[in-house]
């Protein structure tokens, strides 16, 4: 099976707009791999840390929002 990981980072990055607290930041709980693209990407900060959770961008914030928009809510 192929894994269409563009998904997975789009995903990854709705999720991390459900968890978001202080503003931008959000939890990171998601697979290393996925977090270290979002961030090569310049969605997010650096998930390299000991903080539980992590930073998103101008663009992130933006993206993430949109994501988990069209991902999870219904039409009203």
């Amino acid at each position: 099976m192929a894994v269409d990981e563009e998904r997975i980072d789009e995903a990854v990055l709705a999720l991390l707009w459900l968890t978001l607290h202080d503003g931008r930041r959000a939890w990171k709980g998601f697979d290393w791999a996925v977090l270290g693209r979002l961030h090569a990407k310049g969605l997010i900060a650096d998930p390299v840390g000991r903080a539980k959770s992590v930073v998103l961008t101008d663009e992130g914030l933006r993206q993430s929002e949109a994501l988990f928009r069209s991902l999870f809510t219904r039409p009203d």
